[in-house]
Parts: C-alpha cells; structure tokens; sequence
C-alpha cells in the first residue's frame, strides 16, 4: 500500500490505514515513553496516537493548551507534538512556557511552513520542526531521534573499550574557559558554577564543537552530526542552534569569544579544552 503524507485542514481525509502498523518493527524499548499529541484537530491527534501507540508509545491526545499545561504538572510526557495553529491561543508561547519550565523534548508539528516560523520555533528552542503535510514514517524517525538525544549516557560498571576510550566524547567531563560541560549528565556550568539549561539542539551543537575545539567545522558538518541531514541553500538552523548557544555563553553575543564565525566557513570553539 502506497502511503501519501498526512494532509493540512480537517476536511482532508488521511491516506494512512491502520492496520498495516502492524507490520511495522517495535523491537526498540519505548514502552514506558510517553508522548503528548497536542492538536485542535482530533482526526490528527487520533492518528498520530493510534500509529505511535502501535509503535509502542504511551501517547495522550490534547486540543488546547491548558490541558497540556495540566498534563506536564501531573504525568509529563518525554516528547510534546506540538501544533501552532490552535484556535484562540499562541502556539509560540505555549512553546516558550515549556521550554522555560521543562525538561522535555519539543516537534513543533504544523501547517506553518514559512522560513520565519520555523526560526522563530528553533529560537524559542523546539528540538525538531516538521511541516503538515508529513509522513508517518519520516515523523516517527524524528521523534525516535529526539529521543535518542535525549536519554542520558548509559551507566556501566566495565571499562570502555580502547576505540571508546579513544573519543573525546566517552569522556565525561570537559573544561574551557572556566566552564564545565559534563555530557553524561547533560549539565554545562559557567565559570560561576551556576548550571545553565540548553536544549537538546544546543547541547548536541555544543557537544559536537567541544570535541573538535579549535577546527573550524563547516554548516553542513555541525548538521549532519547534530541532526543526521545535510543543510539546504537557505537552511538556518545550525546558525540559530550557535546564536542561542551565545547568548546562553558569551558576555556579549555580538562579539563572541568562545564560539567564533569563520566567514564562508563555519564556526570554531576557540578555548583550549581539557578533559577530567
């Protein structure tokens, strides 16, 4: 059965049938992840819970924003599924409020394909942003993606093997500039010593900087390597994952210390970088 990306309105009736999800491979351990689904359209938020359930998934169906407000103080989710255009309220600051007060991994998923609102939605902090219409398969692999970056380092008591031990980034602490940046434990302290919260995007980026302090890596690199997917001609998002990452960091962010653009090339972490 051919299978056409879900489409934009409620009046679109939706190409997927149900029962081929049965066939789809649910060996990957997600049966305690608990997904919400925030959609004014029910015929949406139905199917995206009955083909991510069938994934194994524990997903909760919302219309409006309150009650996903209700649902993060009583069962929060892993992962929000977020559309912006909900009726009466600002799909934006809804955004905003979870990043600001959770820990959770953000998909805005919208009709909204316009370059302004998919910067605007990586600014704010989203971990993903996909456009309706979508397909199912593609928006699953990018919630597991999420997922994948968000779960912590596995903990072992045996040593690592010697190409482990090899990485920078099986190491777990690293040091410049005054700052720590512990990627086990997912934590980056300033100079200070006061924890500073990134997103997913931004502790991806700042990971893949760290390990290669000092070489100006290019957009297309810092991409595949934080998102799996090479850049498009007018793709921005590692140019606005870096000037998150320099407001967070830098004391004046239009004059960069630590993260320094290399015009035509890319960008550098300059600090010398030492591991624990």
């Amino acid at each position: 059965m051919t299978r056409r990306p879900i489409g934009m309105s409620s009046g679109t009736r939706y190409a997927c049938a149900l029962a081929p999800w049965a066939s789809y491979d649910h060996s990957a351990n997600v049966s305690s992840t608990h997904i919400a689904v925030l959609d004014d359209e029910a015929d949406i938020t139905q199917l995206l819970a009955g083909y991510l359930a069938a994934q194994g998934y524990r997903v909760t169906q919302l219309h409006a924003g309150p009650d996903l407000l209700a649902l993060m103080a009583s069962d929060p989710p892993a992962l929000v599924l977020l559309d912006l255009g909900l009726p009466g309220e600002d799909g934006f600051a809804i955004a905003r409020q979870l990043r600001e007060h959770f820990r959770v991994g953000l998909v805005i998923v919208t009709g909204r394909g316009d370059a302004v609102d998919k910067i605007v939605g990586l600014e704010i902090g989203a971990d993903d942003y996909v456009t309706k219409p979508f397909d199912l398969r593609e928006l699953a692999a990018r919630i597991k993606a999420v997922l994948r970056r968000l779960a912590p380092a596995p903990e072992s008591a045996a040593p690592p093997p010697a190409s482990a031990a090899a990485s920078p980034l099986s190491r777990e602490r690293f040091r410049f500039a005054g700052w720590q940046f512990d990627t086990a434990a997912r934590k980056l302290l300033d100079p200070q010593g006061v924890e500073i919260v990134l997103t997913t995007g931004e502790f991806d980026l700042l990971a893949v900087l760290v390990r290669h302090a000092g070489r100006v890596l290019s957009r297309d690199f810092l991409l595949e390597q934080t998102r799996g997917r090479d850049a498009g001609p007018f793709d921005r998002t590692i140019d606005v994952q870096v000037g998150r990452l320099r407001r967070k960091m830098e004391a004046d962010s239009e004059r960069p210390e630590l993260i320094k653009s290399v015009r035509g090339a890319g960008y550098v972490l300059v600090p010398e970088v030492t591991q624990d």
